[in-house]
């Protein structure tokens, strides 16, 4: 039997890595709490997907062996944000998980994020993979490496947890914008929507650096300059300052939906007045998914 060429193989896995990224993404938010260092956490494990993959061959279960990378990774982040709570305690009983009907299903897939990171890591991870993700115990045994009692007491007890974190009054973070972040934003925002992207050139850095998520990186004024001659050419957005998870950040509405929710976002760093650092999530509207933002 010929071999698979290797060609092949790389565009079949990143083939998966773009199918599965929005659903890996969500899981990966949910479990460390925020959209946007669930992105940093998909990043890193697509990443180790990529670089396993070229050494593990054939594999079984490629959305099951995604989720579980995912699933270590959310993992290693939250030991190094020192968030991560304790596993301790995890009984192995023989419990029959409770059947949800599917309102109460579509109210867990709503929660906040802030809301799952109340609960402890295994009862947040078997929620968020059965009610919001609608994987199977089986899977969710194989994601999380633990017996089907396990995953049982995990989902019950973290469904149980919801069901009484759901009566109580919502925290609701009342952030706003600083002065300094109002002006800087605001005349940024001011630029990109008059299309004045010579006066944007002079607000960025000459090493300034530039993520277009899920789709290329750039670095530099003269090569950075050529993704503001990108949204030139179309008028699918219209900009508006605001905040995500409170963080000063662009929001990206449809000019041509007055009312609607933003599609998606753009993050700004600044060193010494100038614009260092941009992350455009145009190509990755997945991630805010979730977001509490506010304009």
């Amino acid at each position: 039997m010929s071999e698979v060429p290797e060609t092949s193989a790389a565009s079949d896995i990143e083939r998966l890595l773009i199918a599965m990224r929005p659903r890996l993404h969500r899981y990966c938010a949910r479990m460390v709490g925020s959209v946007i260092d669930g992105e940093d956490v998909l990043q890193d494990a697509l990443t180790k997907a990529v670089e396993a993959h070229a050494s593990i061959g054939d594999i079984g279960n490629p959305e099951g062996w995604l989720f579980r990378i995912a699933h270590n990774t959310a993992l290693d982040f939250l030991r190094r944000r020192n968030r991560q709570e304790a596993l301790r305690g995890l009984a192995e009983v023989d419990m029959i998980v409770d059947q949800f009907d599917l309102v109460e299903s579509r109210q867990i897939a709503a929660t906040s994020l802030r809301t799952f990171m109340r609960l402890p890591v295994a009862q947040r991870s078997s929620v968020i993979l059965m009610d919001v993700l609608g994987c199977s115990l089986q899977e969710i045994c194989e994601i999380m490496a633990c017996g089907l009692p396990a995953a049982k007491a995990a989902l019950h007890r973290g469904r149980m947890q919801l069901r009484q974190i759901a009566g109580e009054p919502e925290d609701t973070l009342q952030q706003k914008l600083s002065d300094a972040d109002r002006v800087r934003l605001g005349a940024y925002v001011a630029h990109f929507n008059a299309r004045d992207f010579d006066a944007i050139r002079a607000m960025i850095a000459d090493d300034v650096r530039l993520d277009l998520v899920s789709r290329t990186r750039m670095r530099g004024k003269a090569e950075v300059f050529s993704y503001f001659g990108n949204y030139d050419k179309v008028s699918d957005w219209r900009l508006v300052p605001g905040l995500v998870e409170g963080h000063p950040a662009i929001l990206v509405l449809d000019p041509s939906e007055l009312d609607a929710k933003p599609k998606y976002f753009m993050l700004l760093d600044w060193s010494a007045g100038k614009v260092a650092a941009i992350r455009d999530f145009r190509h990755a509207p997945y991630v805010i998914d979730g977001a509490e933002y506010s304009v």
